[in-house]
């Protein structure tokens, strides 16, 4: 579960009274939930995934992610939270000089995993994100959506209770920006809550859902909305 309480993150700005990045914001997602989250530049998203990824702490209020109090967690206790979110990102972050397979099975040794585990994991998760066949070729000779793939291949190989996507679309063909949240949605079918960030309004309305749209650091709607593909499938 994630849940802000009346949070508040304000950005001092060398004495001229500083920046309120977010304000009294209120948000509670469930277990196995699938959200969307739209707004403007300078609304408020990128401070909101620092404080689900604990990168900052609220000025006031408090934040819960899978049952972590992020606002007076220990340190020692970081690497383990951090363990139970998997992160997506724009610009997909993989290592050039590491195969597909090994990007993906890096995560899974830092974290511990044994070798059985890991030569059972990551064929599946490759699987899942239909990259099977191009397990021992380097990022540098695979698309922007391949490489994408391999990113949500990554993020998932943990297992974790939650995935942040974070502009995942920002960095691919339009054309293939549905296929990548289609992907998501897979991964949420399986029970991961997915947090997905975007600015793209024609992916949101398309595929509907739960919307939480943030407008100068509050959140000014959150409400679920019937998607066109919805509207499709019931022609």
């Amino acid at each position: 579960m994630v849940e802000l309480k009346n949070v508040d993150v304000h950005y001092k700005d060398g004495g001229k009274g500083g920046v309120d990045a977010l304000h009294n914001v209120n948000i509670r997602i469930n277990d196995g939930e699938f959200v969307f989250v739209v707004g403007n530049s300078g609304a408020g998203k990128s401070t909101l995934l620092k404080l689900l990824t604990r990168e900052l702490t609220p000025t006031n209020g408090r934040v819960f992610v899978n049952g972590y109090n992020l606002s007076k967690i220990k340190k020692r206790k970081l690497p383990y939270f951090r363990r139970s979110v998997g992160m997506i990102f724009q610009d997909f972050r993989l290592i050039p000089d590491m195969t597909v397979y090994e990007n993906v099975a890096f995560v899974l040794r830092v974290i511990d995993k044994s070798n059985k585990y890991i030569r059972q994991r990551v064929p599946y998760v490759l699987n899942l994100v239909r990259l099977a066949d191009k397990a021992k070729v380097k990022p540098t000779q695979l698309s922007g959506g391949e490489q994408q793939r391999v990113a949500i291949a990554r993020a998932f190989a943990i297992d974790p209770g939650l995935i942040i996507a974070d502009e995942p679309t920002g960095n691919i063909d339009p054309a293939l920006s549905y296929e990548m949240v289609e992907l998501l949605k897979d991964i949420n079918k399986c029970g991961t809550t997915v947090i997905m960030v975007t600015h793209e309004h024609d992916l949101v309305q398309y595929f509907g859902g739960r919307i939480i749209n943030l407008s100068s650091g509050s959140v000014a709607f959150d409400d679920y909305i019937e998607g066109e593909e919805d509207e499709d499938e019931g022609e």
